[in-house]
């Protein structure tokens, strides 16, 4: 008789973490945990707490309560943070919302000067910069200075600095705001391949299909509380209908209050879009068929979709 192993202790763990700005609750008893090899992505609008969550998780924000701690293993104790900071550190990685590049430096200097900041020798630093380079997709702009780089090749140097010292947890914060399609997409495949490799990975983003794409896992987050937790598949599954049927053009949004209401679970309006939510499409693309001067898109239900039903159509200022 086979008996399964026992599951793996979480790399990183956050505990009732909470944060207050004087009446303003930011971040309200949250706990998460991330296992080895994983991605876990953090979303939710803007003011959500993402932001406030992670620099608590780098020791940059004092928490009002909670724990934050790193690495656990066998007879020792987890490092807390920000007690342990300097240990934390050394075997995590971080890519932040903005470069922080250095423009007096080529790529491979760039490297080379953030190495030594973990006490690596030069030998060593030199011996990987190669690697990182081709793993950026960057070997031909080694000796290249950063004006010389388009937006997508400094943020795949960032991620190429975050790795230099080999660590065993990345902390991303929205990694491809700004780049082109093409440029994500190289992105999506240099992240996926470290967590192949067996990387660990906590993630914010507001892009779905990145979330989607890459996340074992997903954290939603809204007025700095956990709103729901799982695998994207099964948080679609458990909260939306499988069918969305959108239909837009001249007189759509009248159909919002029409008799087809009775044939969805249920219907939202976003500007000049009528989004109906149902079970089975086909009575309601049937009646749709009546109005020819509409325009309509029948389509599975996404993550865009669980997103904007636990927080909200309403856009948001930063917060």
């Amino acid at each position: 008789m086979q008996t399964s192993s026992p599951p793996m202790a979480p790399i990183f763990s956050v505990q009732s973490l909470s944060k207050r700005y004087g009446q303003t609750s930011v971040v309200q008893d949250l706990s998460f945990e991330i296992a080895p090899g994983e991605c876990l992505g953090v979303i939710g609008p803007n003011g959500a707490g993402k932001t406030t969550t992670i620099r608590m998780c780098l020791g940059l924000t004092t928490p009002d309560a909670g724990r934050v701690s790193f690495f656990p293993g066998g007879a020792a104790a987890a490092l807390d943070m920000p007690r342990d900071a300097l240990a934390i550190k050394a075997r995590l990685g971080i890519v932040s919302q903005f470069d922080s590049l250095d423009p007096d430096f080529s790529c491979a200097e760039n490297l080379l000067v953030f190495g030594r900041y973990f006490g690596l020798p030069d030998a060593v630093i030199r011996e990987r910069i190669p690697k990182l380079l081709e793993f950026a997709a960057l070997t031909s702009k080694a000796n290249a200075k950063l004006s010389e780089l388009s937006g997508g090749m400094k943020r795949r140097l960032s991620l190429a600095r975050a790795l230099v010292n080999d660590p065993q947890l990345l902390l991303l914060d929205e990694p491809t705001t700004g780049l082109d399609p093409q440029a994500r997409h190289l992105m999506w495949e240099r992240l996926q391949r470290l967590v192949q490799q067996g990387k660990s990975i906590l993630l914010t983003t507001h892009f779905m299909d990145e979330a989607e794409r890459l996340c074992n896992r997903l954290l939603v987050l809204d007025h700095g509380q956990k709103m729901t937790e799982g695998t994207p598949r099964d948080l679609i599954a458990s909260t939306l209908e499988p069918d969305v049927v959108e239909v837009y053009g001249q007189g759509a949004l009248a159909l919002a209050e029409s008799p087809l209401k009775a044939l969805a679970a249920r219907t939202e309006v976003s500007g000049e879009t009528v989004f109906f939510y149902t079970q089975d499409a086909k009575p309601l693309l049937a009646a749709l068929a009546e109005y020819p001067q509409l325009r309509t898109l029948h389509r599975p239900a996404n993550l865009e979709d669980l997103f904007l039903k636990l927080t909200g159509r309403q856009i948001r200022e930063d917060a």
